[in-house]
């Protein structure tokens, strides 16, 4: 087993980091304070062909694999955690859903924007009233037979990439009806953004990712074409968990990047921060602290890298995604809260990028499936 990137991995993790760090590092702070979207580090995004890594060149992808994109992610989150889920959840969740399931008419109509990052996609899953439980969804679709489309009235709550002037479309999952056992039956729907009757409320006022787009979504009466529906009737919900647990690894990558950008700006400030006549970085007690973190980042990124790995191979890997979620959103709190430690006063001053570190970091405990779903995927994935 050899966990060294390959040469084309290698260009493209270096081609990202230099990114990162000299175009997105300089502006991103000022994006962060005034809770605007980076629309033109998107679109850079999107000439670099970062939207289309994932997906065939069939259909304007770059044609490398979900590894690739983990890479990107966790170079991004190593400067922010804002641009670094705009790009997650516009590939895991916007337009794989589409890839996967979608007809050859609607990957022809979406893919092509969606994969060069022209335009953006929204995943509708997550309700005001519920979270883990999708089986609580609320939002229904009825399918007017007179005028063959689909009438969906609910919410959804939470939804990233919703809001923006490029989405141009949410995936929406609403029950369309009763299964034989009597439980609800959960389909998929394509909702193009500007729909009569699809409401996007103003965006969220949020502790972190301030720079990325999140909003609660309203359908009242929003007709849309039969052809919309995504995949086979009654089984959104299972489209979904695939979702998820191809997400859970992209969201691990993503938090391992912020525990190595900890790490890295640890290092930085330890030499040039002095304390009783020397760098702090000469004294045993931040060298443990810093050794530990890079431990942590270290076998976090293993675990997703082993997730990732064997997701390609065609094995199974929902434990090991769920572990590599678990244990690098763990570790991505934890270095978090040592970075911002090091830095003392100014880990509390938000021109420091730990603080900006700190304050994303919990989301990754709670988004895409809690620490506590993760445990029960993995106990479950077990026989318990």
């Amino acid at each position: 087993m050899d966990f060294r990137l390959n040469e084309e991995h290698e260009a493209l993790r270096d081609s990202v980091r230099d990114f990162a760090r000299e175009v997105v590092a300089p502006v991103i702070a000022e994006h962060y304070e005034q809770h605007t979207f980076p629309y033109e580090i998107v679109r850079q995004m999107g000439k670099m062909g970062l939207f289309g890594l994932p997906f065939s060149e069939e259909h304007g992808g770059m044609g490398g694999d979900y590894f690739a994109l983990c890479l990107a992610l966790e170079e991004l989150a190593r400067v922010d955690s804002s641009v670094a889920i705009t790009l997650e959840a516009a590939v895991s969740l916007g337009a794989m859903p589409i890839y996967r399931f979608g007809t050859d008419e609607q990957k022809t109509r979406w893919l092509p924007k969606l994969l060069s990052g022209e335009a953006l996609a929204g995943f509708g899953l997550t309700e005001p009233g519920f979270g883990s439980d999708a089986g609580g969804t609320e939002t229904r679709a009825v399918l007017d037979e007179s005028t063959g489309e689909w009438v969906i009235n609910g919410s959804k709550a939470f939804i990233t990439n919703s809001g923006t002037d490029i989405t141009a479309l949410v995936t929406v999952t609403a029950v369309t009806g009763t299964r034989p056992d009597g439980a609800k039956e959960l389909s998929t729907i394509i909702v193009p953004s500007g729909t009569p009757g699809f409401t996007v409320a103003p965006g969220y006022s949020k502790v972190g990712w301030t720079a990325s787009d999140t909003h609660e979504l309203t359908f009242d009466d929003c007709r849309v074409p039969a052809e919309n529906l995504l995949g086979e009737r009654g089984r959104g919900f299972a489209q979904f968990l695939r979702i998820l647990d191809e997400g859970r690894i992209a969201i691990a990558a993503l938090a391992v990047g912020l525990a190595q950008g900890c790490v890295d700006e640890s290092i930085k400030y330890a030499q040039q921060r002095h304390a009783f006549g020397q760098p702090i970085g000469n004294y045993q007690a931040i060298q443990f602290k810093v050794a530990d973190m890079e431990m942590k980042a270290h076998t976090a990124r293993l675990a997703y890298y082993d997730a990732a790995a064997r997701m390609l191979a065609g094995e199974p890997f929902k434990r090991q995604a769920a572990i590599a979620k678990l244990h690098a959103s763990t570790v991505a709190v934890d270095n978090a809260r040592e970075a911002t430690q090091i830095h003392g006063g100014y880990g509390f001053m938000n021109e420091y990028p730990v603080a900006r570190f700190w304050r994303d970091s919990k989301i990754l405990e709670i988004g895409e499936g809690t620490s506590e779903v993760q445990r029960m995927v993995i106990a479950r994935d077990l026989g318990m």
